[in-house]
């Protein structure tokens, strides 16, 4: 850190989280509640809290900070409720229906549902012109393209009040000519609206995918832009001295031109930061296969590191539309703090997705909330703080959630409240461990090599269950856990990614040269973008990826390598990890198939410096913070047992917990199941291990001190 301060900012649903560092290792975490109608609202009761607790002004921050972070949700609730821009499409002449055909089928999961209902088209049928071009997939001119369609396309647009437009011509990543000279046309009768070119945002092979990410950046580039603005112009009059970064789903930062130009890459950031923030933690015992799990008031949402590099997902759907571009992969659930139980048609229970959020929250918040959540089940299992959260400005009123649980759950069931507040409990967990083996058994990872790391401010409250049904021996929680993604953030780095269509076989000379010159060509963008941004040449660092086929095959896979001098030689190589990659996926490969490489893509990353870990002064024994007992429930028996409780902020470096056992942070309630040990480490990371593999491990220590 160059500057006093550094502060990240996540917005959540249901609360943004500021992290503030300063340069001697201090890490504060504060919350404040989301203001989805006025996201800026949030960032300025969020300052004023800090300033109330701290002293600080938020003058005084934001002009002493050497980075002032930002993740957003702008975008993504844009995308969820439908609110972005009014988009016009400029397609080929046949081709306007492209995004609605798709590939032919429903996306996964609902292929064969004939009752599923089609997706909202971000731009409607009458607002998608087609125009007379054709390039065909050499890169040659077929059809020149004709201006005056493109004028008319134009005059449309403005009668219909667009703000924003897309382009996306066939075999445009070959010949993007056309492209960009439909773009000038529009920028010269249409010089108010927001302009997205797809040969530019996406230059890859795929019309379908590539149209359809230039959509969804043209619908959201209009909110982005704004909201940009407001917080540039905001941390401006506060007498910001470096310019706001914003935190991308590709897991780097950006500046707010970048993001306003290339929305889309803001979509899903907030939950992006947490495999950096994992990789951090676990750090100091060297772990870098790590499963961060984070759920807050709305959703839980999944990411996996392995071999120390986040998994990424290129051309998925996302909320029903396709988008190419690199993503950290994120999995999402509707299992938040905020979830509703409720009885289905069969009489069965069921957790969520609904989702009281913050507004009016759970029927225990006491804000006219009446449906039964899982904050309600836990607080009637006796794992939350009866008095309140968030240091107790968050009061919660427990007669309210066991009345709600009885009328909607434990009367019609015929059943106790407490064995129903259980049946919630388990039953939220085992949605979550399912979307966890999405991410990790249905990707080729077994669990149990994973540690799992626990973020969100709702997620600790479940962490030892979801270990024990994973067979995951070990549970990172950091005392930032409720604030992990906004931490993530502060510690992450600057990141372009750079990409170009290459459809070349891997064979001869001819081949070798044309991928070297393409890697060198985007590699030059990135080191130009970020030596715009400050970065010395030492700090940047590369990595390359190919997505690559066997001839013949329809998919592809996308392969992950170091840079290295693409020679003729070199390319089996290239195969080589090709096939390590297709059996990996797959189980299986074929060595003796010809491979094919479809899009090359480079991300080039500019490392900031990271602050200074946090230290915490050796404890002196967990009795120390022990501050009383409460009955709880660890069973579908529905009997409560009296169980210790401890005060998070009264443990030091090595202190012990032994499960059963409660420990209340500020913003988060750690639940220890029988069976699990805690140790809190100087670097403020609580270690959760079984206990059996404690006792081990114990052992092992003693036998070593006695020279055995």
């Amino acid at each position: 850190m160059q500057n006093q301060y550094r502060l990240g900012i996540d917005a959540g649903g249901t609360f943004t989280d500021f992290i503030l560092a300063d340069r001697k290792g201090g890490v504060r975490l504060f919350k404040a509640l989301s203001t989805p109608n006025d996201p800026t609202a949030a960032i300025r009761n969020g300052l004023k809290l800090i300033e109330e607790e701290t002293g600080l002004s938020p003058e005084t921050i934001v002009s002493n900070a050497d980075l002032c972070i930002n993740g957003t949700t702008v975008g993504l609730n844009a995308l969820i409720t439908h609110n972005g821009a009014k988009t016009g499409l400029i397609a080929t002449k046949g081709h306007e229906d492209s995004i609605e055909i798709r590939l032919g089928h429903k996306e996964d999961g609902y292929r064969y549902d004939s009752e599923y209902p089609p997706a909202t088209m971000l731009a409607p049928r009458y607002l998608r012109r087609g125009v007379s071009e054709r390039v065909i997939s050499t890169g040659a001119v077929y059809t020149p393209l004709n201006e005056d369609e493109v004028r008319a396309a134009c005059r449309h647009f403005l009668s219909e009040g667009v703000e924003s437009v897309a382009i996306s011509f066939v075999w445009s990543v070959l010949h993007p000519a056309h492209e960009l000279r439909a773009a000038e046309i529009v920028r010269e009768m249409m010089p108010d609206v927001r302009l997205t070119v797809g040969s530019q945002l996406y230059p890859q092979v795929r019309e379908y995918t590539r149209t359809s990410t230039a959509i969804v950046n043209a619908y959201l580039a209009p909110i982005l832009q704004r909201y940009v603005a407001a917080v540039d112009g905001y941390f401006q009059s506060l007498g910001a001295r470096h310019p706001v970064r914003y935190f991308q789903s590709n897991g780097g930062l950006a500046l707010g031109r970048v993001v306003s130009d290339q929305s889309v890459y803001a979509i899903n950031s907030g939950p992006a930061s947490a495999p950096q923030a994992a990789l951090y933690l676990g750090e100091p015992w060297g772990m870098k296969d790590i499963i961060t799990v984070d759920m807050g008031g709305t959703s839980f949402d999944i990411t996996l590191t392995r071999n120390g590099r986040a998994n990424v997902s290129k051309n998925i759907d996302f909320l029903r539309y396709r988008i190419g571009i690199p993503m950290i992969q994120v999995e999402t659930l509707g299992a938040g703090g905020g979830s509703i139980g409720w009885i289905d048609s069969m009489g069965l229970m069921q957790m969520g997705p609904q989702s009281a959020g913050s507004e009016p929250g759970p029927a225990c918040y006491d804000q006219g909330g009446e449906r039964p959540t899982t904050t309600d089940a836990n607080l009637v299992l006796g794992y939350l703080n009866p008095d309140g959260l968030v240091g107790g400005r968050l009061p919660l009123n427990t007669a309210k959630a066991r009345q709600a649980i009885k009328t909607h759950l434990a009367d019609p069931l015929g059943i106790s409240v407490e064995k129903a507040a259980h049946g919630m409990f388990t039953i939220v967990n085992n949605n979550m461990v399912n979307a966890i083996r999405r991410v990790s058994v249905e990707r080729g990872y077994d669990p149990r090599d994973f540690v799992l790391n626990c973020a969100g401010g709702a997620t600790a409250a479940h962490i030892t269950a979801l270990a024990r049904e994973m067979g995951i021996r070990k549970v990172l929680i950091s005392k930032l856990a409720s604030g992990l993604c906004a931490f993530g953030q502060i510690i992450s780095d600057v990141k372009y990614n750079h990409m170009a269509p290459a459809p070349i076989r891997l064979e001869g000379a001819e081949a070798a040269a044309k991928l070297e010159a393409l890697f060198n060509a985007l590699e030059a963008r990135g080191h130009d973008d970020l030596a715009g941004d400050g970065f010395a040449e030492e700090k940047i660092s590369i990595l390359r990826s190919l997505d690559m086929r066997y001839v013949g095959q329809v998919h592809e896979c996308t392969v992950d390598i170091e840079p290295f001098e693409v020679t003729e030689a070199a390319l089996e190589r290239l195969k080589a990890a090709f096939h390590a990659r297709h059996e990996e996926l797959y189980t299986y490969c074929e060595p003796n198939s010809a491979v094919e490489v479809v899009n090359v893509e480079s991300a080039i990353t500019g490392t900031v410096d990271k602050p200074a870990r946090m230290k915490l002064e050796p404890g002196t024994g967990a009795h120390q913070a022990l501050r009383g007992t409460r009955e709880m429930i660890f069973n579908a028996s529905g009997l409560a047992h009296e169980t210790p409780v401890f005060d998070g902020a009264l443990l030091g470096a090595g202190d012990l917990v032994t499960g059963p056992a409660v420990i209340q942070e500020v913003t988060t309630t750690i639940v220890i199941e029988p069976g699990w040990l805690a140790e809190l480490d100087a670097s403020g990371v609580y270690v959760l291990t079984h206990a059996e593999d404690a006792t081990g491990q114990s052992a092992a220590r003693a036998r070593i001190a006695e020279g055995v």
